[in-house]
């Protein structure tokens, strides 16, 4: 199992990995001010994604039926429905989209990003159903390649435009690539077709995923939004710069656990001891993921963000650690969302990010009153922790889930947070490698440490696998 999870979690970092350098090459290339632009880009799909989002590459893998040759054939003709969609949807908001962002001159590329989503719309779903098998190489090659070839498109597009437009071409290069990749690592022929039971039956596992992926939208980009409308460009900028270096890691870990738990919890819904096993280690290493943000962002964030980034965005330093500690208590979540999946309570995570978007409101008021990034996120991080308490409440009634055992590791993991906000507020993140060690570092690594030690379920899981390993080899 632990070959599994390597293959799973080195097959999402790549990709990432690769992504970020882009974002990072791109950031380098052109103006604080260009970047913010380029930044927006994604935001747009964001959106259009967010209005069209029925989780349908779960259900593939979480249905009886989803080895089905027609029933993966009614997945691609439903998919092709979504991508005509949601290409018409970004091409009706591009231009209000420019102008509720300022940038006016930009609407023409908004309206040709509304391609994207007709392309993703031909991929091949065969790497998402041999997931139920365990088997995650086609996926994670459709996910490697092509970010390497947006990561190579970036050199000549610098030559030859050497502004936003360079993002805005390299995520064509990008989805071509993936929908090209999708095709040729998969072991069944396409087929599509438009089966209405089926799409029925899609649409009534994905209406929460729908509605979910509104408000994700509103937990992923809606401070982003709030700051650009408000702040400008550059501010956006420095905002979308910090939020990628903190995202990128949680999503990475997160995307993997989902991948590697969520097969092994639908084989043991009817086994409850079993189920419960998993269950327990599945929201713990949420946790661990949560706990490996905040302590890398508080111990040696600074000097590595400065690093990638240069001395054109040092603003983030001020930011960097708030904006870990608030994506860590995000991340926390996605694993009774995942618990939740596994019993088709889709409807999980939606209600655990409601708090998050319910409080957009109140981080647009400060942003107008006071124009303080800093401000924004600390309504983010209260939000996020009402959530997750929220979120596993309702796992734990559903799922009939014995929390007794995370009791301890969540709350130490919000130990370890509260100290590492109280740490840089009064020693603010260094852009030098120099040792700067004092007290407070001392005790968010050592509350770090603790909490991690308090993980058994996530330790018996591993030494489980350990020991079949062990026998297997006997």
């Amino acid at each position: 199992m632990l070959k599994k999870a390597v293959l799973v979690v080195s097959g999402n970092a790549f990709g990432s990995i690769l992504l970020l350098v882009r974002n990072l090459i791109v950031a380098r290339l052109i103006s604080p001010e260009n970047y913010g632009i380029a930044s927006t880009f994604a935001l747009s799909m964001s959106i259009v994604e967010m209005l069209s989002y029925l989780g349908l590459q779960q259900l593939i893998i979480v249905d009886k039926d989803g080895d089905d040759p027609h029933f993966q054939a009614s997945m691609h003709g439903f998919q092709i429905l979504r991508g005509c969609f949601s290409s018409v949807m970004l091409f009706i908001i591009a231009r209000p989209y420019a102008e509720f962002l300022s940038v006016q001159k930009v609407a023409w590329a908004y309206e040709l990003l509304a391609l994207l989503p007709l392309i993703n719309g031909l991929q091949h779903y065969d790497p998402h159903r041999l997931r139920r098998h365990m088997n995650f190489m086609p996926t994670n090659l459709s996910n490697f390649v092509p970010a390497l070839i947006s990561v190579l498109s970036v050199w000549p597009l610098a030559v030859i435009f050497g502004d936003y437009r360079i993002m805005l071409f390299a995520l064509f290069f990008q989805a071509i690539a993936m929908v090209v990749l999708s095709h040729l690592t998969a072991k069944r022929p396409y087929r599509a077709t438009l089966d209405f039971a089926i799409m029925k039956k899609a649409t009534k596992f994905g209406w929460p995923l729908l509605l979910n992926g509104m408000l994700m939208f509103g937990v992923f980009n809606g401070e982003r939004l709030i700051v650009g409308r408000e702040l400008g460009m550059g501010q956006f900028a420095f905002f979308s710069m910090c939020t990628t270096l903190t995202l990128t890691p949680t999503l990475v870990l997160a995307n993997s656990a989902q991948s590697l738990f969520l097969p092994q919890l639908t084989r043991a819904r009817d086994k409850p001891a079993e189920f419960q096993r998993i269950a327990v280690a599945t929201m713990e290493s949420s946790l661990a993921i949560a706990l490996m943000l905040v302590l890398g962002a508080t111990l040696v964030g600074g000097p590595l963000s400065y690093l990638m980034t240069g001395s054109k965005y040092s603003a983030i330093l001020f930011i960097l650690v708030p904006m870990a500690v608030a994506q860590a208590l995000r991340v926390a979540k996605t694993g009774s969302g995942i618990v939740g999946l596994a019993i088709g309570q889709s409807s999980n995570s939606m209600v655990g990010n409601l708090v998050r978007v319910l409080s957009l409101p109140i981080s647009w008021w400060i942003a107008m009153r006071t124009g303080n990034m800093l401000h924004i996120i600390w309504v983010a991080c209260a939000a996020e922790l009402v959530g997750y308490i929220v979120a596993m409440i309702l796992v734990a009634r559903r799922a009939k889930i014995d929390m007794t055992q995370l009791f301890a590791p969540a709350f130490l993991t919000g130990v370890t947070c509260v100290f590492a906000l109280i740490d840089v507020a009064y020693y603010p993140p260094r852009a030098s490698f120099t040792a700067h060690w004092h007290l407070g570092l001392l005790l968010v690594a050592a509350s770090g440490i603790v909490a991690f030690a308090t993980m058994s379920a996530a330790g018996e899981y591993i030494l489980r696998w350990w020991r079949n390993r062990r026998s297997l080899r006997n």
